[in-house]
């Protein structure tokens, strides 16, 4: 494979790329001189380029005339507060990452600075070193954020292929075999476990062959017991069986002039995988229960997780059928193979289910991404999907945090993640906050429609909207197909 382009080798949090962060310019916001003084000393002594400024008015015209990595807000400002002031920031710059600072950190400051988009929220006096820790993680998170714009752009200019993302270098050597063999008409063998996204290689190869105007037929042969299987790939005539009450075309029809996708080969019988060899040694088949044969141009793409040399030596699988799908393998690597491909997929997933739901864009926090990165993923790009999707869904702001990731990833409850914002949070607060939670994921399921959701909670109307009020609950727009 060439040489990769500069722009691929993006840093993650947490890699030794992305921890010199110390480059970074920080503006300061704060009417405190005592906190300017302490914060400017902290950051400085880290290699920080500080800049201080006292109220929002004065932190804005600065935002506008300097290029800064993030900011640090205070909450308590003259004038214009912190919650007031983000919004600002945000619409001028949405990208740039905001610490929030405060004595006052009560639930409903931390929900709403959050909401706002905040990245993280701190309460005096802080910690030095957390707060250097937060600070250091928000800005490679930002600079990932900008660097994978980039590489998104590399990788489209490179290789026309949808929907699937990576920069790893065992996924760049995919790409390359993957658009070495399209234009081909060989067969091809995926290899992967589960979740790591055979189908859309397979649907790459298809988009990139000579193929791409006819049809993509993917079929799980796993899912169908094997009468059901070879009636759906071969067809069938009229009477072939008790409940073929009229002739119906198989799938190699339909593939005809495409490609068919058999995924999960191995689980197919014995006596599919000879007639599936006939297939791809003559190009001829019969409908079940037929006598005429017919012949078709279809070139199979097949995916496996299990490995099928063992499958042949233990007689499961037949040899020659195996030689016959393995002339071109791709191995697709588990995600925790290539954990520097995770902070590009979750940005995708993020882009992708804020526009399906019509949520304006969303982003992880620092500890958000930091907490994808610890976990091994067994599940792989799939279990990445859902515990992204998870998180858009019941996000109530820009900036989406651990506590909204499932409690096994992040390996704490949402309890936890409340308490380290405020460790004064009585019951109350975080009952109501859950009850907040609750109530923002039920709307967004029912498409802000009020009346749905209070049907589905079993409760009136009034009283929804009475909850809505007292947890300021910010209601959206419906969203118009």
């Amino acid at each position: 494979m060439s040489e990769v382009e500069s722009p691929l080798n993006v840093p993650v949090p947490g890699s030794a790329a992305s921890g010199n962060t110390s480059n970074a310019r920080i503006l300061v916001i704060d009417d405190e001189a005592a906190i300017r003084e302490s914060l400017e000393v902290l950051l400085s002594l880290e290699g920080y380029t500080v800049r201080l400024t006292v109220d929002g008015e004065e932190g804005l015209r600065t935002l506008e005339q300097e290029t800064f990595d993030m900011v640090l807000l205070d909450l308590a400002l003259p004038g214009q507060s912190g919650l007031d002031l983000l919004p600002q920031i945000k619409e001028r710059q949405p990208e740039l990452p905001v610490i929030m600072i405060t004595a006052y950190g009560t639930v409903d400051n931390v929900v709403e600075a959050i909401r706002a988009g905040a990245e993280n929220f701190v309460q005096k006096p802080w910690d030095n070193e957390k707060l250097l820790a937060d600070i250091r993680a928000a800005i490679a998170l930002h600079r990932v954020e900008e660097e994978n714009l980039q590489l998104k752009r590399t990788l489209k200019q490179r290789y026309n292929f949808a929907n699937i993302v990576g920069k790893s270098e065992i996924m760049l050597k995919v790409f390359d075999l993957v658009a070495q063999v399209a234009p081909s008409r060989s067969t091809v063998l995926i290899q992967g476990e589960s979740g790591t996204g055979k189908e859309l290689i397979a649907k790459a190869i298809h988009a990139n062959s000579p193929r791409k105007d006819k049809a993509f037929v993917p079929v799980n042969t796993g899912a169908m017991p094997s009468e059901l299987l070879e009636s759906t790939l071969f067809g069938h005539v009229k009477g072939a069986f008790t409940s073929a009450v009229a002739s119906k075309k198989g799938l190699f029809e339909v593939a005809n002039g495409g490609t068919l996708f058999l995924d999960e080969i191995a689980t197919m019988g014995m006596d599919t995988q000879a007639k599936i060899l006939r297939v791809l040694q003559d190009k001829r088949f019969m409908h079940l229960g037929g006598v005429s044969e017919i012949q078709v141009d279809v070139r199979i793409i097949t995916a496996t997780n299990v490995d099928l040399r063992q499958e042949v030596r233990e007689g499961r699988f037949r040899e020659d059928l195996y030689y016959r799908l393995n002339v071109i393998t791709i191995d697709l690597p588990p995600l925790r193979s290539r954990r520097e491909d995770i902070p590009l997929l979750a940005q995708h997933f993020l882009d992708r289910f804020a526009a399906e739901n019509g949520l304006s864009a969303r982003r992880l926090s620092a500890d958000a991404l930091r907490a994808l990165m610890d976990y091994d993923w067994p599940g792989n790009v799939r279990e990445l999907e859902n515990a992204i999707e998870r998180g858009v869904v019941l996000s109530s702001g820009t900036v989406i945090g651990s506590d909204l990731l499932p409690g096994h990833i992040t390996g704490r409850s949402f309890q936890d993640a409340l308490l380290e914002h405020n460790p004064n949070a009585s019951l109350f607060d975080i009952l109501e906050d859950i009850e907040r939670r609750i109530i923002i994921e039920k709307l967004e399921r029912c498409n802000w429609n009020q009346t749905d959701a209070a049907e589905q909670f079993h409760i009136p109307l009034s009283t929804l909207n009475q909850k809505i009020k007292r947890l300021n609950i910010e209601i959206r727009k419906k969203n118009r197909d």
